[in-house]
């Protein structure tokens, strides 16, 4: 939760792709907190020039960390998609970028970790304190329970669980956070083209005709730092699951994103679908029938 002295702090925003980073900002601004928005080039959305912003290519950290000490910002939020994996070119780093990655490289030869995690260090190294999005806006965030006029029955809490599983396992391998089963058999988990790609695949193999049945679980990473890259779900994934003929979705309550809970649960609602908040360690979800 955010003190009331960090409630007027300035805060900068590293953003990426799609709705997140705007709705952040908005939660940012309207809480009091003056904000700036540091845009990656090819990746966010021109809608953030309604903020204060700089646009930054991925390896322009030195840039990054000159406009925060400017704004006199100690506190940032990474949020956004990033569909460009690669290592960014030598004409996208500049001096500042290639100074932190030297100074901190025996930091970063630690371990495996994911690219967000290493950009997180790099950050910190620096003096500045990364926060979760649901630290700074937590009614993005999908709460524990049931949020729909449906809930999962005896058959969909197998379903859950078998997807809790293969969504765990996959996340372990730093390979993704979905998946989906049906009659407690796992079809489809998530691969690096994404949820929509995945629910695509299942929904060439599902007829009109067939009654819904199975679960799409989305779950946070068993090690991924909360503050980043948690699963997240929106009027789109609802569209998806039930072209794939899905009767659900489970997601990991407090750590899934969700841009309009309201929408996704009324557009869930027409379509007789239900939506799960889990706590992916437990065994049993009797409590949601």
């Amino acid at each position: 939760m955010v003190t009331q002295d960090a409630a007027v702090r300035p805060l900068a925003i590293l953003a990426g792709g799609g709705e997140f980073p705007l709705l952040v900002a908005r939660a940012a601004v309207e809480s009091g907190r003056p904000v700036l928005i540091a845009g990656i080039r090819g990746e966010a959305s021109s809608a953030i020039e309604s903020f204060p912003h700089i646009w930054i290519y991925r390896g322009q950290l030195g840039r990054l960390f000159g406009a925060l000490r400017a704004k006199g910002i100690g506190e940032l939020v990474m949020i956004g998609g990033i569909r460009e994996r690669r290592m960014p070119y030598l004409s996208e780093i500049d001096l500042g970028g290639i100074w932190s990655v030297l100074t901190n490289w025996r930091m970063l030869r630690r371990g495996d970790d994911s690219v967000l995690r290493i950009v997180a260090r790099l950050i910190e190294a620096r003096g500045f304190r990364v926060v979760g999005a649901a630290e700074i806006a937590p009614h993005l965030t999908v709460g524990e329970g049931v949020h729909t006029a449906v809930a999962p029955g005896e058959a969909d809490h197998r379903d859950i669980k078998a997807g809790i599983a293969a969504a765990t396992t996959l996340g372990v391998r730093d390979k993704g956070q979905a998946a989906v089963a049906r009659h407690g058999v796992v079809i489809a988990t998530e691969t690096a083209s994404g949820t929509d790609a995945m629910l695509a695949s299942v929904a060439i193999l599902t007829s009109p005709t067939d009654r819904p049945v199975g679960v799409l679980v989305k779950c946070l990473k068993p090690n991924q730092d909360p503050r980043l890259d948690m699963p997240a779900i929106g009027l789109e994934t609802v569209e998806r699951a039930a072209e794939a003929g899905l009767r659900g979705i489970a997601v990991s309550a407090g750590t899934t994103l969700v841009t309009d809970l309201k929408g996704v649960i009324a557009a869930l609602d027409q379509r007789g679908m239900y939506l799960v908040g889990i706590d992916p360690s437990r065994t049993l979800y009797s409590e949601f029938a």
